[in-house]
């Protein structure tokens, strides 16, 4: 029997609890140790798993034989914990996005060939049987090629939201709004269903949340290197917030699609998930019916699991086996600088009111 993963957390913040029980559910695998900068509240975040707390990076992972890291810290402050830790000889799985600028993501993909090591990010929507579903149904060409893809989210962040941590709405704490925090996840999946992108128009404002810098609605009209189109609709501003969905509709007039959250958007730390993730949306010819089989399905099996956590055990249990197994995670680093291009492209798009080429 192999030994068990021995997995660290970096950055004791409260997505990094659901992290620590995603570990705690996955077999073969151990949760060792936790590092922050700030010695009581990693102290305070050890006591509650049993495990010890650091300060220091290196030492975390020399000492305690840390074979992945998981980096929980806010978004722009992802690069320079990954880079100490692939530095230190660990492999990285970062919560996403990968980061908020290009620049940083590429000093950490380049830590982790320079150590090679594997990297990946957090996009553990990809796990959900229903965007599974999508996934092959395109791979067996069901839906002839994917044509158009859209994501549509419209959720909701109160003021309380955004007072919870101090680095929360502003450009420097968080590098972003809506797209860089809420959206990636919808992002990456049509990405991960559409494929490249060769060019996008966006535009992004600031609806109805004055007391923050940033973005809480976005829109982009992306084109695909395949000659596709996608249309891309993010939103903070509806309360206490409608859906997000991603559908893909095909060459062959066929169309499949996923909400992957319903009602009131899951918060770490503040709430759970409100509605079980489900197709929505299945007219490959012949398979109409099974959607409310699927529905079914999927809905009972989200009564019987904490879904807060169970994902992120199924993307850890993903990147033990891809250790493991000698190949790349479900979801690289690679992966996640791609959607931080895609939003940074909006924003760009937005300053200069002209479409960004790849």
């Amino acid at each position: 029997m192999p030994a068990p993963l021995r997995i660290a957390i970096i950055g004791p913040g409260k997505v990094a609890h659901l992290h620590a029980k995603g570990v705690l559910q996955t077999s073969d695998t151990k949760l060792v140790a936790v590092y922050g900068r700030n010695a009581d509240k990693a102290s305070d975040f050890a006591q509650v798993y049993g495990i010890p707390f650091y300060t220091d990076i290196a030492e975390m992972v020399s000492r305690e034989q840390v074979d992945l890291c998981l980096v929980c810290t806010p978004h722009p402050a992802h690069r320079e914990p990954t880079v100490a830790a692939l530095d230190a000889g660990a492999h990285v799985l970062v919560e996403k996005p990968l980061a908020s600028s290009l620049e940083d993501c590429d000093a950490m993909l380049e830590a982790a060939r320079r150590n090679d090591r594997h990297l990946g990010v957090i996009s553990q929507r990809r796990f959900y049987a229903p965007c599974q579903r999508i996934r092959q149904a395109i791979d067996a060409g069901e839906l002839g090629k994917p044509a158009l893809g859209v994501v549509q989210m419209y959720g909701w962040r109160d003021e309380a939201y955004y007072r919870s941590d101090p680095w929360r709405g502003s450009w420097a704490g968080e590098g972003g709004g809506v797209l860089v925090n809420q959206a990636p996840h919808q992002l990456d999946l049509l990405l991960w269903y559409m494929g490249e992108v060769e060019s996008v128009y966006g535009v992004w404002q600031n609806i109805n949340h004055p007391y923050i810098e940033v973005d809480d609605t976005a829109v982009a009209i992306v084109r695909f290197k395949n000659g596709t189109l996608g249309n891309i609709i993010v939103s903070n501003s509806q309360q206490p917030g409608l859906y997000g969905k991603v559908h893909i509709h095909g060459s062959s007039g066929a169309s499949v699609g996923v909400q992957t959250d319903g009602g009131a958007m899951f918060i770490a730390g503040r709430s759970s998930i409100a509605e079980p993730p489900v197709n929505d949306l299945w007219t490959i010819p012949g398979q109409e019916k099974q959607l409310a089989e699927f529905i079914a399905e999927d809905t009972d099996f989200f009564n019987q699991i904490d879904a807060t956590s169970y994902f992120f055990g199924l993307q850890i249990a993903d990147f033990r086996d891809a250790l493991r197994d000698g190949r790349a995670p479900l979801v690289t680093g690679e992966d996640g600088r791609r959607v931080v291009a895609l939003f940074q492209a909006i924003y760009e798009s937005t300053r200069t009111g002209k479409v960004v080429e790849w």
